[in-house]
């Protein structure tokens, strides 16, 4: 586990509440962009507003149910809509920046053009426009040091998404926003200065992550994790024990932060072997956690992965290479 993943480990597995340790992720994990066409939110004007928040989110967490009735609606159905909602909350009722609107859509000729995801007032009276993104992308190139990793590179699990184009919406498009006629027509007054908030994960193939430069506009200290194929994982798994270690499939709306107790890891330990055998056989690409024991004896994650089909890679290196 590197240094920057320990550290956002301590932040967030404190919390008992697991909607809490999602706010938290977000809140804390690092971005997935450096800065460069963008720039980048920062939740805290200061250092006061971050210990200040941690002070929040253990209060929350000892009484979550306004959280819970807030980002527990049955029409979140996505993990992007989910962590809106969370966001939304925060800037709502946290100690740090204050929310003006949420999902301001904006129209021409009866047509919605874009919608800004919100706007806010810092505690030093800055006003920002802040686009949320939360994002996990495959790596499919090769570990060449003479091939430059591209945003192109980084493919959605489902090939329905790459980074480039995401990166390209946001910058030319979600950003701005707030400096369009049809955003000024409003009334929300200006000038408001937009902002990238971006999280989520990178998976790189096996431990290719340790040869791989990323591309020259991911952040330096990404959150990453891996990802076989169904075989690949069979023949890893083939004469390990996984007596001590719990294997927990992640759903979507489960891919922020850990989320396992010793109740659940108990369960998934005795039922390792079916679990295992569902991973070898996947049609789909599957997100999986690894948990192993603490000196403590308690269950911390070791690492997050992906399971993808045999035939994944081949259709995952056409759709990135599609890119111009």
């Amino acid at each position: 586990m590197t240094t920057q993943a320990s550290e956002l480990t301590r932040l967030v597995d404190c919390f008992d509440d697991v909607t809490v340790r999602d706010l938290a992720w977000l809140l804390f994990a690092p971005d997935l962009l450096r800065e460069g066409e963008a720039t980048l939110a920062h939740p805290f004007a200061s250092a006061q507003e971050r210990d200040a928040t941690l002070a929040w989110l253990g209060t929350l967490d000892a009484a979550p149910q306004s959280l819970h009735d807030h980002a527990h609606d049955p029409k979140f159905t996505r993990l992007g809509i989910y962590a809106e909602s969370l966001i939304r909350f925060f800037l709502s009722h946290g100690p740090a920046a204050r929310l003006v609107a949420a999902n301001v859509p904006l129209r021409r000729q009866r047509r919605t053009i874009g919608e800004c995801d919100f706007l806010l007032e810092s505690t030093h009276g800055a006003r920002l426009h802040w686009e949320l993104a939360v994002k996990f992308y495959l790596h499919i190139g090769d570990a060449d040091a003479a091939c430059p990793v591209r945003l192109a590179d980084y493919v959605g699990p489902n090939l329905q998404d790459r980074f480039d184009l995401k990166y390209a919406r946001l910058v030319t498009h979600q950003l701005a926003l707030t400096s369009r006629a049809e955003f000024a027509a409003l009334g929300f007054g200006g000038p408001w200065r937009a902002q990238l908030f971006i999280k989520g994960r990178l998976f790189y193939h096996g431990r290719e992550d340790e040869h791989i430069k990323p591309a020259p506009e991911i952040g330096a200290s990404h959150l990453r994790g891996w990802w076989l194929t169904a075989s690949e994982w069979r023949e890893a798994r083939a004469n390990v024990s996984d007596d001590e270690r719990a294997w927990v499939v992640q759903p979507r709306m489960a891919w922020l932060a850990s989320r396992l107790d010793a109740a659940a890891a108990a369960t998934l330990i005795a039922e390792s072997d079916a679990i295992r055998t569902r991973l070898e056989t996947t049609v789909a690409p599957t997100m999986i956690a690894a948990y192993a024991r603490d000196a403590a004896g308690k269950w911390v994650e070791e690492s997050r992965g992906f399971i993808v089909p045999d035939d994944w890679p081949e259709r995952a290196r056409a759709f990135a290479g599609s890119a111009p």
